[in-house]
């Protein structure tokens, strides 16, 4: 799809590098008037006589005045990342000669980008749908493999791909149920009931897994709340530690010596965790201050996604761990218990007998040394399983974004209404509006509809430059 709009016709420059101190710094020019604004500035050759994808170096002057020795590297549309003329000026990373070279370049007839123009201007020449170009944003932004994976699968076009097959058939059927319409005193159908049924019960099923992917989506992109709770000097302090392999938190024998929750981050197998250091949590304390790292403890746990409730295998009771299990149940919580200094346990409390302890989940038990660092690498495998479930695969799409969500939620809406009006037999003209609005959210996600004040909405969130 390509959209034709006097406003698009200008040319636009950006610095297309983060700004501040570099070895390079790199401008971007995308317009009709690419090549002639760079042109006027590089002596050195004529450029618009030169072949696409090449790169030059030269002198950039202004009015006999040298402002740096750059490469120039030249992409002709349409085969370019805009669709357009699109010239690169790989500069001397200096704030101040890159900032004259973009005066020169708006003197000479290019303005400044506004936001995500560039990737604007690529969705509306048809370079990529709106999906693929959101994921562009996806992929600047992106910091765990993770969310690096996901932003590149669907720049490639893979969660495109699950919907346009989708809307293909959806049209191929509207258009039949329409022309039936036209023939509507002779009493013919010329779209078949029967695959039109097919179709939207198939394709039901596939949305909605794409919509169930976005609490996992949510998670791979903001992280993942861990909220470490237990007893006082049950180890937190130094499971974190561990975890984290610096001596973040303050490690006491004394009881009650974390007071307040400690927050940090780390990266494991591509999704970032965010584990919260918590006041050891015990009914009864006579310190008020105490008192209030027990409430914020309690807080933490109802507001993680992922609670680990550690405890000394020495000194735990196995229907208390129980009980421990059925409270984390019924709240619902998503929960690991992990026995720790089972390097001091011995006798009755040896970690073989925790897992004959028949009365708690095995699959949610683990045994650790926080101290020595024992079987630590095997809560994190857990902590990431327990996150990813097997949903990850190398071409799984999984939805990240929230207007897309929404956007799916509708289409579930319009499909479930589809084939009600199938069961209920209603008529074609009612049938096809259901279709029709189907399309509509389907369009919505993939840029297959236009609308204006979206589109400056997303793109707006982009950086300059890109």
């Amino acid at each position: 799809m390509k959209y034709s709009n006097p406003q698009w016709d200008d040319t636009i420059v950006a610095l297309a590098t983060p700004p501040g101190v570099g070895a390079i710094g790199v401008i971007r020019l995308s317009g009709p008037s690419a090549f002639g604004i760079v042109n006027a500035l590089f002596p050195s050759k004529d450029l618009e006589q030169q072949a696409t994808h090449t790169a030059h170096v030269g002198l950039l002057k202004e009015n006999g005045e040298a402002l740096d020795e750059v490469v120039v590297t030249l992409f002709k549309g349409p085969r370019s990342y805009t669709g357009e003329d699109v010239v690169e000026i790989s500069g001397h990373g200096s704030p101040y000669v890159l900032q004259r070279i973009l005066d020169a370049c708006m003197r000479g007839g290019a303005r400044l980008a506004r936001p995500g123009e560039f990737t604007q201007r690529a969705f509306l020449h048809g370079k990529l749908d709106l999906a693929q170009a959101e994921a562009v944003a996806d992929l600047i932004a992106a910091n765990t493999a993770a969310t690096q994976r996901n932003a590149l699968h669907n720049i490639r076009g893979g969660f495109s791909a699950e919907l346009k097959q989708l809307r293909e058939q959806l049209i191929s059927f509207s258009a039949l149920i329409e022309l039936e319409l036209d023939f509507s005193q002779e009493d013919v159908e010329f779209a078949d009931r029967s695959q039109l049924y097919a179709l939207v019960t198939g394709a039901h099923e596939r949305v909605s897994k794409l919509a169930a992917s976005f609490q996992l989506g949510n998670v791979m992109k903001n992280g993942v709340s861990v909220a470490i709770v237990g007893k006082p000097n049950a180890g937190k302090s130094t499971l974190l530690n561990t975890l984290l392999n610096e001596n973040r938190a303050i490690v006491s024998e004394i009881a009650g010596t974390t007071r307040d929750t400690i927050e940090e981050v780390l990266n494991i197998d591509g999704i970032l965790f965010r584990f919260i250091d918590t006041a050891g949590i015990r009914e009864h304390t006579a310190d008020q201050i105490e008192q209030i790292g027990v409430e914020k403890s309690r807080e933490k746990m109802q507001q993680a996604d992922i609670v680990i409730y550690l405890f000394d295998v020495n000194t735990m009771k196995p229907s208390d761990l129980e009980q421990v299990q059925r409270e984390f149940e019924t709240a619902g919580y998503k929960y690991l218990l992990v026995g720790n200094q089972v390097d001091k346990s011995t006798g009755r409390v040896a970690p073989d007998g925790w897992h004959r302890t028949g009365g708690v989940d095995s699959s949610r038990l683990i045994l650790i040394s926080a101290k020595q660092g024992l079987h630590v690498e095997v809560l994190k495998e857990r902590l990431v399983d327990l996150v990813l479930g097997g949903q990850v695969s190398g071409d799984t799409t999984i939805v990240t974004n929230a207007r897309h969500y929404h956007a799916l939620q509708e289409i579930l809406r319009s499909l479930l209404d589809i084939r009600n009006g199938l069961d209920n037999h209603l008529p074609g003209d009612l049938l096809a509006l259901d279709i029709r609005r189907c399309l509509q959210y389907v369009g919505e996600i993939t840029g297959e509809v236009s609308n204006e004040d979206l589109l400056d909405y997303i793109f707006s969130k982009f950086c300059i430059g890109k």
